[in-house]
């Protein structure tokens, strides 16, 4: 499935493209947090954070910008940056 595809489901409220979504993605997500966090808690943390934002707002992920997991890891990265500040 395309990511436009995933995009068009999660955009009509298909909770089953969620799903789709955090399984072809979520160890890629989950991945980059531990390694920025060096923490598996706020790694799992940042990982439900990311796809509850996919979630709520489908909208904010445009694919012709590049590709879902690229949006969802860069998400991660942020969310990880930030933890690592405060943490």
């Amino acid at each position: 499935m395309s990511d436009m595809d995933l995009c068009a489901r999660l955009t009509a409220g298909d909770l089953d493209a969620l799903a789709d979504a955090y399984d072809e993605h979520g160890s890629y997500v989950y991945g980059v947090a531990v390694k920025v966090t060096g923490s598996q808690a706020f790694a799992e943390e940042i990982t439900q954070g990311v796809f509850v934002a996919l979630w709520e707002q489908p909208l904010s992920y445009d694919p012709s910008l590049g590709s879902l997991r690229g949006w969802l890891v860069s998400r991660a990265l942020h969310e990880s940056a930030l933890r690592s500040k405060v943490g």
